[in-house]
């Protein structure tokens, strides 16, 4: 009867239906479901995918744009503080200023110490191509290698022009590139850090480019990177032939006023996404990308998914009970497993599953659960080898602070005395650093450090002839245990040589080592000068120049070694005296 209602073609079909098998039927309702959805869903996929493959390259060219400029700042700013270093030179300001017409020879004492000052420059930043320092003394000759003059050509160039009013701050130029040398940038810096009212001299170090491009070098082969000045010209691309060119030419639009921001742009007759970002001084960082480059694989996918999809169609249809039961059963099994690695048990034993998707997941989940076992372990070795790697560089910022006064003294005496008392302070010099090597481990017995320390007392005892007083207060019980290396002698050279008031009374040291239920202490008392409130409170700051060297390196290293609980404190009273205390854990730490 509702067949009758219908439109003659509707009929048609509808008998013709009704006249198929059953598994006619089912394999013709299952491609009418199936397929059409199937469609959609590709199709839906594909602009999903395209749209979220498009925040993510957004989203991962503004991360890389950020960092790249984090790091060039750095980069900039570490060029700065070497700058600084010769800006801040009393010494080469006296020099550069010093008139030589009376004695004209001076100029050779004058190139020894800035020869010395610009090949320490030169030695220890290999980026640094070239340092000069231009100068405007003419009693002062120029050997037109480090010293040149500010003549004619100097003042044409691009870096004289960018410091007329820098103010002593530093400023960046770019060299025009050749075909012999390497593009450089250009680091000028007036010269003016006196009372005068005018500079005496411009400070120029010449920077090579590759050193800029060091720092995006694995991102530019995903993409094109472009470090451009405040005007636009390129000043570091994988492509040196590019350099100097307005970055206008190749990537045609408009930045804008912000400081950061994404626009499209045509870029080698493509379209493309352009991300860019600005640092303090003006310098952009710009990252573009061809759209085609990342939208080809998400039509590949769609492809892929769809052909996949139809296959699995014409199989289902005869499989479909049959692979619904063995699917389950081994999604089943691979839940289990997911759920112990979810409780921390990383121990799994996944039998074979077959090669297809499933199987595939469980041969992933398997090396993805060995993998994360590996990486748990490495990162809690690469911990170890962190805390292992500061305690080094602590412990080798001590020992040429203590080298260096030690030589002090030897020299002092030798000059003083003239006869052979120098031998005995190298022999107590050469016992001392024997110890303080200890075949490069940080940590020793206390009766080492103890014996270490003694060593250096013996030095300074025979420099001060009698003004230093030991005494020692050691329970013999806590020699086996352990501690740092250097851990007493930088406490005993700060009561050497800020304790004492009075040159001809001297000073008297107690050395003392206890230990009660559960800590080790170590301590260091004087009767000197002591400290001033404020004095103390910069050194437990760990601010004070003087005092705060020692106690901050001992305090890390003890930190490092044996836990944030443990390190170095302080008492001072001024005309009274000072103790240092060290405190390390008595448990777990015995020889």
């Amino acid at each position: 009867m509702i067949q009758g209602r219908l439109p003659l073609p509707l009929r048609f079909i509808a008998k013709t239906f009704l006249n198929l098998s059953l598994r006619s039927k089912l394999f013709a309702v299952f491609c009418i479901v199936s397929i059409l959805p199937l469609l959609f869903f590709v199709k839906y996929s594909y602009d999903t995918t395209k749209r979220e493959l498009t925040t993510q390259i957004y989203t991962n060219m503004i991360t890389t744009t950020d960092q790249l400029n984090a790091n060039l700042e750095t980069k900039l700013d570490s060029y700065s503080k070497i700058s600084a270093s010769i800006y801040l030179d009393n010494t080469l300001r006296l020099l550069l200023t010093k008139d030589y017409t009376e004695n004209s020879t001076d100029y050779l004492d004058s190139y020894i110490y800035f020869n010395n000052v610009i090949n320490n420059v030169l030695a220890t930043n290999p980026d640094i191509r070239a340092v000069s320092i231009y100068t405007s003394n003419t009693t002062f000759p120029a050997d037109s290698v480090y010293i040149k003059r500010i003549d004619a050509e100097a003042k044409t160039t691009n870096w004289y022009e960018s410091i007329a009013h820098s103010y002593g701050n530093v400023t960046y130029s770019v060299s025009a590139t050749t075909a012999v040398t390497e593009p450089v940038f250009k680091l000028a810096r007036l010269l003016n850090n006196n009372s005068l009212n005018y500079p005496y001299g411009i400070l120029t170090f010449d920077i090579a480019e590759a050193d800029i491009y060091r720092l995006m070098e694995k991102e530019d082969k995903q993409k094109d990177i472009y470090i451009v000045n405040e005007n636009g010209n390129i000043l570091s691309n994988r492509n040196k032939a590019l350099l100097n060119q307005n970055i206008g030419t190749l990537i045609p639009g408009t930045f804008g006023e912000k400081n950061s921001g994404s626009f499209d742009s045509m870029y080698n007759g493509e379209k493309s996404l352009v991300v860019y970002n600005t640092i303090k001084n003006g310098w952009k960082t710009i990252s573009v990308i061809p759209y085609k480059s990342f939208i080809t694989n998400a039509q590949i996918a769609s492809k892929r998914i769809l052909i996949i999809a139809l296959s699995s169609i014409a199989i289902s249809v005869v499989l479909i009970y049959i692979t619904a039961r063995f699917f389950t059963k081994r999604i089943e099994s691979l839940l289990q497993v997911i759920r112990r690695v979810e409780r921390e048990d990383f121990n799994v034993n996944m039998k074979f599953m077959g090669h297809d998707e499933i199987g595939q997941l469980s041969f992933a989940f398997k090396k993805m659960t060995g993998r994360l076992k590996e990486l748990i372990n490495e990162v809690y070795k690469k911990e170890i080898s962190k805390k292992e790697a500061e305690m080094n560089m602590l412990q080798a910022q001590i020992n040429p602070h203590f080298l260096y006064n030690t030589l002090a003294s030897i020299s002092a005496l030798a000059v003083k005395h003239k006869d052979n008392t120098t031998n005995e302070m190298v022999s107590h010099l050469a016992k001392f650093y024997r110890i303080s090597l200890n075949k490069g481990k940080m940590i020793l017995p206390i009766s080492e450090e103890i014996k270490l320390t003694k060593y250096y007392i013996a030095i300074q005892q025979i420099r001060f002839e009698g003004l230093l007083r030991l005494h020692y207060a050691i329970d013999d019980s806590v020699l086996v245990y352990q501690t740092v290396k250097l851990a007493l002698q930088p406490f005993v050279e700060n009561a050497i040589n800020h304790a004492v008031w009075d040159d001809e009374v001297g000073i008297n040291i107690i050395i003392k080592v206890y230990k009660d239920d559960r800590d080790i202490y170590l301590e260091v008392i004087d009767d000197g000068m002591g400290m001033r409130a404020e004095t103390l409170e910069r050194a437990l700051n760990k601010t004070d120049n003087v005092s705060g060297y020692g106690i901050t390196n001992v305090d890390q290293r003890i930190k490092l070694a044996f836990g944030d609980e443990y390190g170095v404190t302080l008492y001072s009273k001024f005309g009274v005296g000072t103790k240092a205390q060290i405190r390390i854990p008595l448990h777990g730490i015995s020889s």
